[in-house]
């Protein structure tokens, strides 16, 4: 039973298969872009579905057990969850068509040496049928119902053999159009049948009468093929006479309506530039129309009454240009004196208009910012809460016709000086490289350097000095081997050589120069010498935005050094030599 079943299964999805091709060549060769095709806005001709199928059905059959007593057993049908189902479906036109169907429900059936089939492994039923189906299909899903007489062979529910009988199928479900395949390819949401069906295997052993009332469901997919052509579709055409006109002069829009159904009612409508009636031609009132190029659209729609236009064939729209003339307009020119103001200051406007036909003038203004009063061809334009920089005025003129021009003029309106935020000065820098047994010394040369920069905190009584203090490689190095030694002695000398510079630097200011301490900051730098490099920091200024890379120094680890001169070296006496 499974090989031939199988074999069933094979057979209908290799016509799928060959019905498919041509849809799956059609896909291909479609240009992309086109958008919807033909069987996207018309109903398909053929609708072939494939798709699985659960069967419940109702009934008992009452059997004689071939004993002596001939004990009768009473056996019912149950569901059959897997299921095929197979239809195409030919249409006559949009709605009504004929249908053939198979259903196959024998999956994994047994025969005449198991069970009862209440146990569901004895009844098989497969089903074929044609019949009547209608359909209403809308953009995106189509809602079916048909009804289809039937050869149904029945096998079970207690062993009676397969068999064929009469049947009814009465259903309908709903598909979904999808757009695969240049729409081609739908989804069965659901399809919901009502089953009848009847078997009779006579007064033998197993024998029996089934009378059953079954509920299939089924889903699966749709191939559409084919399509159903609608009539001619409706066309119109509309032109304005005349076309071009001056406010208030009349114009005339014709429609003319082809490929009208003499039995259908129609309908005429009509939009734009004030447009509105119901018949084919319609007058357009242009006295209340701005001058321009204005666009009237006509529509017509055909149909039974109450239901013109509800098929894509039965509307069209035509569409008819017009052009209002416009009395020519004024001018104006636009100046202001003064162009540039202070916060708070006036100007004055002066607008010239012109109108060529000597119409009446009235005037207005406008600014982007301020305020403008007047309305004649002078105003006064006044900046106060204006913000400060560019602001633009606009000049109107209209006349008595409602044409009007503009013309726009500038000023500045200019903002108050703000100056620079302060910023550290670099001054001068000493050099401690000429004494080589005390690179740390303030010298005589030094002095010079250290004089100026008082002189500057002395006349900037606001301001403070930064004095920064460098150092060799070689130092570096000499005073992290003293640091490293000091590890081990507490009493170990460390030199500080940079600190140390910048220390004796200050100290000088300070002691010899009488400048308070408070006002110098002494740092180390980074860069390779054996310097002192001094700033002066105004007030406002911060020295550590201006200058990067410095380290404060620990004036309680590192303290000022005496300047003393070297001892004077007396020469050694030689001893006389010995007579």
């Amino acid at each position: 039973m499974q090989n031939r079943v199988l074999k069933s299964v094979g057979r209908v999805l290799a016509l799928v298969t060959v019905a498919a091709l041509p849809l799956a060549m059609t896909a291909q060769t479609t240009p992309s872009g086109s958008g919807k095709d033909s069987s996207s806005v018309q109903p398909s001709r053929w609708d072939i579905f494939l798709g699985y199928s659960y069967l419940s059905p109702k009934g008992t059959v009452n059997t004689v057990q071939p004993n002596a007593q001939q004990t009768p057993v009473s056996a019912s049908y149950d569901a059959v969850n897997v299921g095929g189902l197979f239809s195409g479906a030919y249409f006559f036109n949009r709605y009504a068509g004929v249908q053939v169907e198979l259903g196959e429900h024998d999956w994994g059936v047994q025969c005449c040496n198991s069970n009862v089939g209440t146990r569901g492994d004895d009844d098989g039923f497969i089903t074929l049928g044609g019949g009547p189906i209608f359909r209403y299909p809308q953009e995106n899903f189509t809602v079916f119902a048909h009804a289809l007489v039937n050869a149904d062979r029945i096998g079970g529910p207690y062993f009676e053999p397969y068999k064929w009988g009469p049947g009814l199928t009465v259903g309908g479900g709903m598909d979904y159009e999808t757009p695969w395949f240049n729409h081609h390819l739908g989804i069965r949401l659901f399809q919901a049948d009502y089953e009848y069906m009847h078997a009779d295997w006579g007064l033998v052993p197993y024998g029996g009468r089934a009378n059953i009332n079954a509920a299939r469901l089924s889903a699966g997919i749709v191939l559409h093929e084919g399509s159903i052509a609608p009539p001619p579709p409706t066309t119109m055409s509309c032109s304005a006479s005349p076309e071009s006109v001056f406010p208030g002069d009349p114009v005339t829009i014709s429609a003319a309506a082809g490929g009208l159904n003499p039995k259908d009612h129609v309908i005429y409508s009509w939009s734009g530039a004030g447009a509105t009636g119901s018949d084919t031609t319609v007058k357009i009132d242009t006295s209340n129309l701005a001058p321009g190029q204005y666009t009237v659209t006509g529509t017509v729609k055909q149909g039974k009454p109450g239901k013109e236009g509800l098929k894509p064939w039965e509307t069209a729209t035509c569409s008819a240009g017009l052009t209002v003339k416009a009395f020519e307009p004024p001018t104006i020119s636009c100046s202001v004196s003064p162009t540039t103001i202070a916060p708070g200051g006036t100007a004055t406007v002066t607008s010239v208009g012109v109108s060529p036909q000597n119409l009446p003038l009235t005037y207005s203004y406008t600014a982007t910012a301020g305020t403008v009063t007047g309305t004649g061809t002078t105003a006064e334009y006044s900046s106060a809460g204006a913000p400060t920089g560019a602001v633009g005025i606009t000049c109107n003129v209209q006349d008595n016709k409602g044409h009007s021009a503009t013309a726009n003029t500038s000023l500045t309106i200019t903002a108050p000086y703000v100056p620079p935020p302060p910023k550290t000065s670099a001054l001068c820098t000493i050099g401690f490289s000429t004494d080589k047994k005390r690179p740390t010394r303030v010298d005589n040369e030094a002095k010079a350097c250290l004089d100026q920069v008082a002189l500057d905190l002395k006349q900037q009584a606001d301001a403070k000095a930064v004095v920064v203090g460098e150092q060799t490689t070689d130092e570096a190095a000499i005073t992290a081997k003293e640091q490293k030694r000091a590890l081990h002695n507490k009493h170990a000398k460390v030199d500080q050589f940079a600190a140390q510079r910048a220390v004796n630097a200050k100290d000088y200011l300070v002691t010899e120069q009488g400048i308070d301490a408070s006002r110098i900051s002494v740092t180390t730098g980074t860069t390779d010498g054996q310097t002192v490099e001094n700033y002066l920091v105004p007030s406002g200024a911060t020295f550590s935005n201006d200058v990067t890379g410095t380290t404060p120094v620990d004036e309680t680890a590192v303290k000022p050094q005496e300047r003393k001169p070297l001892a004077e070296r007396h020469p050694i006496r030689k001893k006389a030599a010995k007579k």
